[in-house]
């Protein structure tokens, strides 16, 4: 073990519970996930030709996004509590990666916010006119998970009878003509945005305090091991 000082001590303790938290957080995005890549509600859409690119795009990168943040947390982890640069350099190095792919993922989604929301629109229109004629369970559970998400139903807000059975339940008028899914999806998209943004920054930020906090453990690792 290198020789630290009080302050140096408290980075290398704040790195490791910061590191611990990120595994916990990728475990959680990774279970995510494989949850939506393998669960019977939503695994029919990855053998259908007209589902969308995006949720499936979305899918994959939860699993790898949880993945890397796993390997990250434990670099880290053991980095800081074994004092040990390699790792350090290597929890730096991958820290890096992903503030670049936040930062060029931002980017892509707000210069394709357009395309994104046409693209899952179309895709919702399809399953709910496809339910609507042929009443295919998998598709019943698809517009389950959309319906009850976005508290909406149907493609012009005016539910059709054999299509309730996929819509939350309601009382009143409310049960015939509620908020169309379409206007919903536009509605998240639009009115969200800022939110999202807000957590993509701070998440930026906390990366780049853990560079930072990386790189001075790691100085000060190598001094002292060069005094002793």
């Amino acid at each position: 073990m290198a020789l630290l000082t009080g302050g140096e001590s408290c980075i290398k303790y704040s790195l490791f519970i910061f590191n611990f938290v990120l595994w916990l957080a990728g475990t959680g995005v990774l279970a995510v996930g494989l949850w939506l890549r393998f669960d019977l509600q939503t695994e029919g859409l990855f053998s259908v030709e007209d589902s969308p690119t995006v949720f499936l795009r979305g899918v994959y990168i939860l699993i790898t996004a949880g993945a890397l943040m796993m390997v990250v947390g434990f670099l880290g982890c053991c980095g800081a509590i074994k004092e040990s640069p390699c790792m350090l350099g290597l929890f730096f190095f991958f820290l890096v990666l992903i503030f670049a792919a936040e930062v060029a993922a931002g980017i892509w989604g707000l210069s394709n916010k357009e395309k994104v929301v046409n693209d899952f629109t179309e895709f919702y229109r399809q399953n709910y006119q496809n339910y609507v004629k042929h009443r295919q369970p998998f598709l019943k559970d698809t517009l389950r998970v959309i319906h009850f998400g976005l508290n909406c139903c149907g493609e012009t807000g005016t539910v059709i009878d054999s299509a309730r059975d996929t819509c939350p339940k309601k009382d009143g008028l409310e049960a015939w003509i509620t908020t169309s899914c379409p206007a919903a999806i536009n509605e998240v998209f639009n009115s969200k945005l800022h939110i999202m943004g807000g957590v993509g920054i701070g998440i930026g930020v906390i990366m780049i305090f853990g560079m930072i906090f990386s790189l001075l453990l790691c100085c000060a690792i190598k001094r002292s091991r060069d005094i002793m």
